[in-house]
């Protein structure tokens, strides 16, 4: 049976730096990296921005050129798919019918983008942003498109709704609860946000439901293959659309890891060394449900590069025998309009929040507190607080409400004393 010492599922940012790593940590056996997709490692956040907007070629989204991977002798295997893992024979199988052997597995497949369930999904011209794929076939409609539904008010659907309404469409967000980023951010970052992308001239609809996805004139019988002409809301309400972009999260591709006996749910279960129950399996990244100390050690699963790349620095060593525990602090960013939003720390759980600055001049930060003490930031165009955020939120500092919120003081300062 063909095989190699080290397999990694997945060939997106977790992926790429596992195997980036074993080669730093001086691991000279074999690595093959399997993707479902056809091209090597790229960066996937710029997808909802700089990419759809036209103003990135994908060659500069690679994480790294070719001739990287080939001198580092880096085995790639793309446009398969792992269907079956065999825990016991340390094998698993392909949707091409392949075999591949394995002394270590990494699995870094990420998830697969939510898909509305309701009538019509399936209709041309919906779409989600997960791959270079998804977002091709948006540029190939957009010429003519001249009203969008984005469904969902989480980071991909407003940084997406940011990029539209840009290149000139009309565009209508659709979100399920009363304030858009609620699952993520305080009140106070839902409301500015929501703020700006009505200035901004898109459309945003709150506390609303998607019932149906109607279809144009043309359709079959059955009204398979009709194109989006708009977006039916629970009280009957139709938004027109010629398209409509899904962001309502990812489910785990986990699979074939479940089926295999992994503990799991939303997820596949890791230590700290990102091992899951199955012997010599390792998952990280956005698959990997892990107890997080920024989480108050709730077992939790982080969608995010950082988590990524430091998982998959955690799954490397651990594979190379220098075992380090995954600790890292959580940070994350978007890009809308001319907004930089940069994040540090969890906010899950806060019972204060201090707001440091307006957010009529369009530069403030949120201060998250947990019993007092700094567990997150949100930083709006604000980078010096969110570099200085990073100490306030490891080390767990109490500061006063005032002192954060006194512009006059940076936030360094409160760190250094």
């Amino acid at each position: 049976m063909e095989s190699s010492d080290v397999v990694i599922v997945g060939a997106g940012h977790g992926g790429a730096q596992a195997a980036v790593m074993l080669r730093q940590l001086g691991f000279a056996g074999s690595v093959t990296i399997i993707g479902d997709e056809p091209e090597l490692p790229y960066e996937r956040p710029p997808l909802s921005k700089d990419y759809l907007a036209g103003e990135k070629p994908f060659e500069r989204l690679l994480l790294r050129p070719p001739v990287f991977w080939s001198d580092r002798a880096i085995d790639f295997r793309l446009g398969r798919h792992v269907v079956a893992v065999d825990a016991e024979a340390h094998r698993l199988t392909c949707d091409d019918g392949s075999t591949l052997g394995y002394r270590s597995l990494v699995w870094a497949t990420g998830g697969a983008p939510r898909r509305l369930t309701c009538p019509g999904h399936d209709a041309a011209g919906v779409h989600t942003v997960r791959t270079r794929a998804d977002v091709d076939a948006m540029i190939a409609e957009l010429p003519d498109v001249a009203r969008v539904v984005v469904v969902g008010g989480g980071y991909i659907g407003l940084e997406a709704a940011a990029v539209l309404s840009k290149l000139g469409r009309q565009v209508t967000v659709l979100e399920a609860l009363d304030r858009v980023l609620a699952r993520v951010a305080g009140e106070p970052l839902s409301r500015f946000y929501e703020a700006e992308h009505r200035a901004h001239g898109v459309d945003v609809r709150l506390g609303v439901t998607v019932t149906a996805i109607e279809r144009a004139a043309g359709a079959d019988d059955a009204g398979a293959f009709g194109r989006v002409s708009g977006v039916r809301l629970a009280d009957g309400t139709i938004v027109p659309a010629e398209m409509v972009v899904v962001g309502i999260g990812i489910v785990p591709a986990t699979a074939p890891l479940i089926e295999a006996g992994a503990a799991g749910g939303n997820g596949v279960r890791v230590d700290g060394f990102c091992r899951t129950s199955l012997a010599d399996v390792y998952a990280i990244g956005d698959c990997a449900a892990h107890a997080n100390q920024f989480a108050g050690g709730a077992v939790i699963r982080l969608e995010s590069v950082q988590n990524a790349n430091d998982q998959a620095a955690t799954a490397a060593r651990a594979i190379v025998g220098q075992p380090e525990p995954y600790h890292a602090v959580p940070w994350f960013w978007s890009n809308q309009y001319d907004l930089k939003l940069q994040t540090i720390g969890l906010s899950t759980g806060y019972d204060a929040i201090v707001l440091r600055g307006d957010p009529a001049d369009r530069r403030f930060s949120l201060i998250y507190l947990r019993d007092g003490k700094v567990i997150a930031l949100d930083c709006v165009n604000m980078v010096k607080d969110y570099v200085a955020g990073r100490a306030l939120v490891t080390q767990g500092l109490v500061v006063e409400a005032a002192r954060l919120a006194d512009t006059t003081q940076p936030l360094k300062a409160l760190v250094a004393g």
